[in-house]
């Protein structure tokens, strides 16, 4: 069996903290980025490439074994979304008959690319996909290059809404002095950012992957269940009620991630780590 050699595509906020990860496990890891690697923490033990992953060629893939696309857009239109996740794997795709060390190929997705939006349940099973975004229609299309591309080394993980300690939207707006009110009944979904760090280093080095991964928790909330509890958590008053959106939206994720892979299977775990770690934060200056 050759040697594992990862490659990590982007060195974001998710990127990075993968790069890292791998590389404090002790794996041989190289994380890809336009900028110099001064411009990003990346760890000593790592390796880094200064490069556009659009004008990478075959030979500088050539002996790695695992990569992750993990990437976002230089601007969130249709067109950003066309010039990032759909040009890069159009790109790879290429040289799917000269990789031959390639073992995985892994592509981080979004729930977008499901289009229900009346409350309906989905899983990893569900289909046929109608998204209803331009820039989810986008990101289907970049999944499909990469599967047709790689075929059964494609893995795709959709996430859901990301939150963590510095992705704080919902805790801002339950403290802005005027609420707007929430729909009772829109549905929503989440996951802590670390998880989905998590998540995706486990689907780098685990024996048998599955094709597509919902990267998401176990308890969908809607959006009005969520804010009064966060309300409630920061000693705000709760939102009102929006009498004028009475329809049941959005939609729920049943979670494909093994438990042993998420450190907050829920929001409530999540958030309440979060407010705890504010308060010590607060109380130590």
């Amino acid at each position: 069996m050759s040697t594992q050699k990862f490659l990590i595509i982007g060195q974001g906020d998710i990127g990075l903290p993968v790069t890292n990860k791998l590389a404090q496990n002790g794996l041989n890891v190289t994380g890809l980025a336009r900028g110099e690697r001064h411009q990003y923490a990346v760890s000593d033990k790592a390796a880094f490439m200064q490069a556009d992953a659009v004008t990478l060629k075959a030979e500088q893939l050539q002996d790695f074994t695992h990569i992750a696309i993990i990437v976002t857009p230089d601007e969130y239109s249709t067109s950003g979304y066309h010039n990032s996740y759909l040009a890069i794997n159009q790109h790879l795709t290429q040289f799917s008959d000269k990789l031959t060390q390639l073992e995985r190929v892994i592509f981080i997705s979004s729930t977008g690319v499901y289009g229900q939006n009346n409350g309906e349940w989905i899983d990893e099973y569900t289909a046929p996909m109608t998204p209803e975004r331009e820039a989810s229609k986008v990101i289907l299309q970049a999944e499909q290059a990469l599967q047709q591309g790689f075929g059964d080394k494609a893995i795709v993980i959709r996430p859901s809404g990301i939150y963590g300690p510095d992705r704080l939207m919902r805790l801002r707006k339950v403290k802005e002095p005027k609420k707007e009110p929430v729909a009772a009944a829109h549905w929503s979904n989440r996951i802590m950012d670390c998880d989905l760090v998590n998540i995706i280093t486990n689907v780098l080095i685990c024996d048998a992957p599955k094709p597509i991964y919902l990267a998401t928790d176990y308890m969908p909330v809607t959006t009005f269940e969520l804010t009064a509890w966060l309300s409630k958590q920061v000693g705000e008053l709760p939102p009102e009620i929006d009498h004028k959106k009475t329809a049941v939206t959005g939609k729920r994720l049943h979670s494909n991630i093994p438990l042993a892979w998420l450190d907050y299977p829920d929001w409530q775990d999540g958030y309440a780590d979060i407010l705890r770690h504010q308060q010590s934060d607060d109380s130590s200056i």
